[in-house]
């Protein structure tokens, strides 16, 4: 532990954005971990309400059952039940619309991750510059000769390059997997609600 604290002091200033820039990446993943959860977003017992759907009588208990839940699922199968009477292209491009829509609530903090995927290596980067920067002052007040301050100058280079790389690789992976997961999510909520009304057309 007391290596890896004069490590990251070694990568100097530049050091400082970058934790910070960690832990808010660290804070969103977390948080877009527990709340993209497959059973929170598709309520099981909403699903099983539209599983079941055989008859416009069984509508009802679809509605019950969404007013004690809220979120994108409900949200599209209301707009869903809303535009049931009109023809099913209509509903069906109503219906993506709005998955678009509620898609962008899904994606809350993912512009995030982006920007701290993008900028990391770039601090990493301003942190090399300076690092060698110092490198180069040393060389010219002092000469070659001076192989601490050197090496000083070079290790800090080479810290922020190493922490740049740390932060940014884990944090796209990250945010690739959730744009994935909330395509996958849009999409299968937009499956559920065209089911509703296929049944409802059918029975109509």
């Amino acid at each position: 532990m007391t290596n890896l604290w004069e490590t990251i002091l070694k990568g100097g200033i530049m050091m400082i954005p970058l934790i910070v820039t960690s832990v808010i990446g660290l804070a969103v993943f977390v948080e877009r971990a527990l709340y993209l959860r497959r059973k929170r977003i598709l309520r099981p017992e909403l699903v099983e309400a539209v599983e079941t759907f055989q008859e416009a009588a069984d509508i009802e208990k679809v509605v019950s059952v969404m007013e004690k839940k809220d979120g994108a699922f409900v949200s599209l199968l209301k707009v869903a039940l809303e535009n049931r009477g009109r023809p099913r292209d209509e509903v069906k491009e109503v219906i993506e619309d709005a998955g678009k829509q509620e898609a962008r609530g899904l994606e809350r903090g993912l512009g995030v991750l982006e920007t701290i995927a993008g900028i990391s290596p770039l601090m990493g980067l301003l942190g090399t510059v300076l690092g060698m920067i110092k490198v180069f002052n040393v060389v010219s007040q002092q000469g070659l000769g001076q192989t601490k301050a050197l090496s000083g100058g070079i290790s800090e280079a080479l810290v922020t390059t190493v922490a740049g790389l740390f932060i940014a690789i884990p944090t796209l992976v990250a945010y690739n997997y959730f744009e994935n997961k909330v395509d996958d999510l849009v999409l299968d909520i937009e499956k559920y609600s065209s089911k509703v009304i296929d049944k409802i057309s059918r029975k109509g």
